[in-house]
């Protein structure tokens, strides 16, 4: 446990269940003698917690490793407030799919203690880092885990773009959107548009039209060293929004660059020693089951 004794938590707010997981991995840890300090919007929740409260942003500076309590919402979330400081996150699960936190509330002292004990994988997400240009002046940044969306916003009308990879034109499109996800965005707003499903270790990140205006319009594969360049044309009466990971909208008008590459520093996602990204792609997204183990 020496290489972990500060311990930051950061967890969903507004759910009981994450309140009382949080009071029970607080305690826990703290008789393992370990420091214990609370993202600070969960501390507010906690009254009367005897633990240091750090703000969000300088968790990644204090501690040691970080335990998101949640699902993969909340982790996107931490993600894009930690990755630049190289720190090891760790999710339990209190969401609905869990593909980023996958410690269990029933068995958490005794997987935490596990990774505690240096028994773990570290595997490293990638990120996507996205700005909007006017002229020469820059109007909107962003970081994501998943994924950076450009959407028409409450507008039904369809968004009209370039779209160029690596300086290369790739085509013009009419299309409801356009996706860019990353491997962990994959299984996420990439898959239900019909993208994909991308191991992590892939190096690669997917672009995914969303209900494009001409049927040959598919998704494509491309390097994760590619640099996206979005020109919005100016012939649209529509200002579109950029998303990233659903959040930190940026407003985009006709004529507007967006440049999408990925981002230098990268999450450092922590595993159980027995975890298998394929055996959580059979539970979360109801694939088959061997055939010996179904039933009859």
């Amino acid at each position: 446990m020496a290489n972990f004794y500060n311990i930051g938590i950061i967890g969903r707010l507004g759910s009981a269940k994450v309140l009382d997981t949080i009071r029970r991995l607080k305690a826990w840890l703290q008789q393992q003698e370990l420091n214990v300090i609370l993202d600070e919007a969960i501390a507010e929740m906690l009254p009367g917690h005897d633990a240091q409260v750090s703000n969000r942003h300088v968790l990644g500076e204090v501690c040691d490793m970080v335990i998101v309590v949640g699902g993969d919402g909340s982790m996107l979330g931490a993600a894009r407030a930690l990755v630049n400081h190289n720190i090891p996150v760790l999710g339990i699960n209190r969401g609905s799919l869990g593909f980023l936190t996958d410690i269990t509330p029933e068995l958490m002292e005794q997987q935490v203690g596990a990774v505690l004990a240096g028994e773990f994988e570290v595997e490293e997400r990638f990120l996507l880092e996205t700005e909007v240009w006017r002229d020469d002046t820059r109007t909107g940044e962003g970081d994501a885990l998943n994924d950076v969306v450009l959407h028409p916003g409450k507008s039904t009308r369809m968004i009209a773009f370039e779209l160029y990879i690596d300086g290369q034109f790739v085509y013009s499109l009419k299309a409801d959107g356009l996706i860019i996800a990353t491997p962990t965005g994959s299984t996420a707003y990439a898959l239900s548009a019909g993208g994909p499903i991308m191991h992590p270790k892939i190096d690669a990140m997917v672009i995914v039209p969303m209900y494009p205006h001409t049927l040959s319009s598919r998704p494509i594969v491309v390097d994760a060293d590619s640099e996206l360049k979005i020109v919005i044309s100016q012939d649209m009466s529509i200002y579109p929004l950029l998303s990233c990971d659903g959040q930190n909208h940026a407003n985009c008008a006709p004529g507007d660059v967006v440049y999408i590459r990925r981002k230098a520093q990268r999450l450092h996602l922590l595993h159980p020693l027995e975890h298998n990204f394929y055996e959580v792609c059979r539970n979360k997204l109801g694939w088959e089951s061997r055939l010996d183990q179904r039933g009859s």
